[in-house]
């Protein structure tokens, strides 16, 4: 399997992550445990699916924390139009554009795991798991 720090997707989304968090951090002291606390998480989360999807046992594993980034991605994507339109990001229409290249991304991976997924033969309910000692 590929490592995830050599996935286009997941660079970038992790740039992405350290730009909200440097953006977040002039938001009002009020929105500290609110909107900072909430875009910064959802962000996180895209990179963060990534990886640990990367290093699940199967591909159908893989595809549904790919599909999992995307929520989260989806929901970074609110945040930071939210963000844009309380005055807190000026950079907004920027990232948002970047967000959307991130989920065309994603999705085109997801579509890719799944179908070696597809390939795969499936399980019979006695078949036991490979391990690497067996």
């Amino acid at each position: 399997m590929q490592r995830f720090q050599d996935l286009k997707v997941w660079q970038r989304s992790h740039a992405l992550t350290l730009e909200i968090y440097r953006a977040t951090s002039s938001y009002p002291a009020t929105e500290r445990f609110g909107l900072v606390s909430q875009l910064r998480r959802a962000a996180a989360s895209v990179p963060t699916n990534i990886a640990e999807g990367s290093r699940r046992r199967g591909r159908w594993d893989y595809a549904r924390f790919l599909n999992i980034a995307e929520g989260s991605l989806a929901e970074t994507e609110y945040l930071v139009l939210l963000s844009g339109e309380l005055g807190y990001l000026k950079s907004h229409k920027r990232l948002s554009a970047e967000i959307d290249e991130l989920g065309k991304m994603l999705y085109a991976l997801r579509q890719k795991v799944e179908a070696l997924a597809r390939a795969e033969p499936a399980p019979t309910p006695n078949s036991k798991l490979r391990t690497p000692n067996s």
